[in-house]
């Protein structure tokens, strides 16, 4: 979850909400990629979740983290709630998941050292404190009670309102894992190719990292019961937002969907304000029942921004919010995937062209069979395993093109990160594929396996 903006004044004027995501617009030599991925704590003897404070916890790890690895304090509450080193952060989830949350960098290959070395850290202050990490959509076994509530604002607020929405907020706050990449674009024309290409091509990523089959101890029906979380949360907040594909859509026509989503809270003087349900269209003329004659600033805009869920987010970036949490070996596949159909224009124009036919149901439809049945998913008449196939070719081809090299040039471009998904469409089985063929074999129907067999 999305820490507080800062560094905005007062909106004077309406444009200044499409200004700001306008303002991201940056030339292809300053493109980078930020990569944010989050995993599920865990005591190694008895495999229950983390609690937030004790000699093995949450706080634990975070004050080991930076005791032994340089990361300065965030506190909220007097409380230690997250770490910054440079320009990355780790946070916290809802239910005590650890989130970092990546700088922005050249290449993929800078990702995977930036992945590695967090990865390597966490293990580190993790083995003096029997304490574990995995990577997965969903908590395999735990249920609603064993998961504390962090002690942010943030959460205390979104807990109240998704018990009142949906069906499965609490459950996403709580028991779900992501993995996503956030990418830049030039201009507006630039901006709009690539959301249509996010959002038809998101159940592709859905299924290839689908990674979520167990859920209480059991089965749960899905590849990516994360997935199935998400369509059932918060209608007016998430989903496949069929308007990016009208003619009219751009920054302006962002803007009217963000302010239409309902409002979480209002953020002052360190503090999270009541504000749920409530408009920013209301708060922009005045009369937000919280802040009664109050109007809104800048960094009140991008945090209401950071509380739209759709499955692909403007602000002054991408977001791509599509896909499992994984393995170690897949959080660098992710970025991978993205940055070869988006960073390079023929294979951007190459991955519009594969979608662009699409139709709203067929979208919508293509994300429920990710959901459901990964990359075995089907929508009028449109098999996952071969729009995947496509769609990787694709980012391999615009990653051939990029031709960013590693290792210090012997490495000649960034194709080798699509291995693992490459490996997957050849076998036509995802790693909750993997998951379930081990639950009915060597782990004779033990979903706790999968901490012995897939933490980090």
């Amino acid at each position: 979850m999305s820490i507080p903006q800062s560094g905005g004044g007062p909106i004077e004027h309406h444009d200044q909400l499409a200004g700001f995501m306008e303002s991201g617009c940056k030339p292809k030599e300053d493109w980078r990629i930020g990569t944010e991925h989050e995993k599920f704590g865990y005591c190694t003897d008895t495999l229950k979740p983390l609690p937030f404070e004790g000699p093995r916890s949450i706080e634990a790890i975070l004050g080991s983290l930076r005791d032994r690895h340089g990361w300065s304090e965030l506190r909220e509450g007097g409380k230690l709630t997250g770490l910054e080193k440079g320009m990355c952060n780790i946070s916290l989830e809802p239910g005590g998941a650890l989130e970092l949350a990546g700088a922005p960098l050249e290449t993929i290959h800078e990702t995977c050292d930036e992945v590695n070395q967090h990865l390597s850290e966490v293990k580190d202050v993790c083995e003096s404190l029997g304490a574990g990490f995995i990577g997965l959509g969903a908590a395999p076994h735990w249920l609603h009670e064993d998961m504390p509530l962090m002690p942010k604002g943030r959460y205390k607020l979104m807990d109240a309102y998704m018990g009142r929405v949906g069906t499965m907020g609490r459950t996403m706050m709580r028991r779900t894992c992501t993995v996503q990449v956030n990418l830049d674009f030039a201009t507006e024309a630039d901006m709009v190719q690539k959301m249509r290409v996010a959002i038809a091509l998101q159940p592709v990523a859905t299924a290839l990292f689908a990674s979520s089959p167990f859920f209480e101890g059991k089965l749960n029906g899905h590849k990516s019961w994360r997935s199935r979380v998400w369509r059932d949360l918060d209608p007016a907040r998430t989903g496949m937002v069929p308007f990016v594909f009208d003619e009219d859509f751009g920054f302006e026509r962002w803007v009217q969907y963000a302010l239409d989503v309902p409002m979480y809270f209002v953020y002052r003087d360190g503090k999270y304000i009541d504000a749920l349900g409530m408009s920013f269209r209301d708060f922009m003329a005045g009369k937000l029942p919280a802040l009664p004659g109050e109007t809104p600033t800048l960094s009140d805009w991008a945090d209401h921004m950071t509380t739209a869920f759709p499955e692909a987010r403007v602000k002054k970036f991408i977001e791509m919010r599509g896909a499992d949490g994984g393995p170690w070996r897949r959080l660098c596949a992710l970025p991978a995937f993205w940055v070869g159909l988006m960073y390079d224009q023929t294979a951007l124009d190459a991955a519009w062209d594969l979608v662009k036919g699409l139709d709203a149901e067929t979208r919508e439809g293509l994300r429920v069979a990710a959901s459901v049945d990964g990359l075995q998913g089907e929508a009028n008449g449109i098999k996952m395993q071969d729009l995947a196939r496509e769609a990787v070719a694709i980012s391999r081809a615009g990653l051939v093109s990029r031709a960013r090299p590693g290792a210090g040039g012997l490495i000649p471009d960034e194709t080798h990160f699509l291995n693992e998904l490459e490996a997957s469409l050849e076998s036509g089985q995802t790693l909750a594929d993997e998951l379930i063929a081990h639950y009915h074999n060597d782990w004779d129907g033990d979903v706790t396996r999968v901490f012995e067999a897939y933490s980090y």
